[in-house]
């Protein structure tokens, strides 16, 4: 088609209309002229519209597929990137159970005293600064953690907070022996002061001399004033050793923690202390020791056993009446007593006396 001037003047004439009846259209809204040549048009051209639609659906979901495949593509490789990191994080299965039995342990004890706890975990062992037992943990001041705050797990006393950082801290444990703590007995409520002797087991020395302690009693954090560095009723050991008690004012005892801390892993530092004195129920039901069953078996002798033995009786202490012998077999048997002094005795072998007369 040439471009002529007749036909630049239709399409300005057309352009023109169209303008004009977008207006009218407008105005009108429902009212509008044209409202009915619109549905008309939709009536007559929606069918073809739709099987078009239809023809080319295909065809565009290939080409959507197509396109949104490198992006499904790098979601997956994303997805397994994550699977394993998550993987290494978490460790083998055997390890992961026992950080949730240790991690639900934990909280079962924070829940039995009513202390409010941050949860951290042991990223390292000792301190830059020497040789004392200390641990260092993924939690600080960022977390709410402060100095002198109590460390627990899930077996019982941990140690105390001793520096802290943005986001790590430095515990000192119950076993160091710059490490003091106040106790308290279950039950006696004797009082008294545990510290760290390293590898081996606290030393306590109880302020009554002649506090009545055995092997096996246990002890809890007696607690600070305000709760630091100590809150109430954490459990700290076992006496294993009783020093015998020598007149001196105190008395000394070895106790043996709940806590291995060579063995530390999932911690619990008390940020907020509780109410009241927990006392003794944050320690763990005691064991009892199911008694080893004992059997007694007797022996008797049926009656048909002693019908057969060569004795005719069985006993070889019953002698038979009416022999003079013992038919038993009593190699002891004293003879039958000679009444009449013949020298032949009696002869009924009866024990009876033959008359004097």
């Amino acid at each position: 088609m040439r471009d002529t001037k007749e036909s630049r003047l239709l399409l300005v004439l057309l352009i023109a209309i169209a303008f004009a009846l977008i207006t009218v259209d407008i105005r009108g809204g429902e009212d509008s002229p044209v409202d009915g040549a619109r549905r008309a048009a939709a009536t007559v051209l929606g069918p073809v519209e739709n099987g078009v639609a239809a023809g080319v659906d295909p065809v565009g979901n290939a080409i959507g597929a197509v396109r949104d495949s490198g992006r499904r593509h790098d979601r997956i490789a994303a997805l397994e990137q994550e699977n394993i990191a998550l993987k290494h994080k978490l460790g083998s299965d055997d390890r992961n159970r026992s950080r949730v039995r240790e991690l639900d342990s934990m909280l079962k004890k924070a829940g039995a005293g009513q202390y409010g706890i941050k949860g951290a975990e042991v990223i390292a062992i000792g301190a830059a600064q020497g040789f004392s037992w200390t641990v260092t943990i993924d939690a600080g001041a960022e977390d709410g953690i402060k100095r002198d705050m109590t460390v627990l797990n899930g077996d019982g006393l941990v140690g105390r907070v001793t520096t802290v950082g943005p986001g790590t801290a430095t515990v000192l444990l119950a076993n160091d022996p710059d490490f003091t703590v106040g106790t308290r007995m279950e039950k006696t409520d004797e009082l008294g002061f545990a510290t760290g002797q390293g590898d081996r087991p606290l030393a306590v020395q109880f302020l009554n001399g002649k506090a009545k302690v055995k092997t096996g009693d246990r002890l809890v954090t007696f607690g600070s004033s305000k709760d630091k560095p100590f809150v109430p009723g954490v459990p700290v050991g076992q006496v294993v050793k009783v020093d015998p008690a020598g007149g001196d004012l105190t008395r000394t005892v070895y106790v043996r923690p709940f806590v291995g801390f060579t063995k530390l892993d999932i911690v619990g530092v008390v940020v907020e202390a509780p109410r009241t004195d927990p006392r003794d129920t944050v320690l763990p039901p005691k064991t009892k020791a199911v008694p080893t069953p004992t059997v007694t078996v007797t022996v008797t002798p049926s009656a048909d056993a002693n019908a057969n033995t060569p004795d005719g009786g069985g006993d070889e202490n019953v002698r038979e009446p009416g022999t003079g012998n013992d038919a038993g077999g009593l190699e002891n048997a004293a003879p039958p007593p000679d009444r009449n002094g013949d020298g032949n005795g009696d002869g009924d072998g009866n024990a009876q006396y033959d008359n004097q007369e």
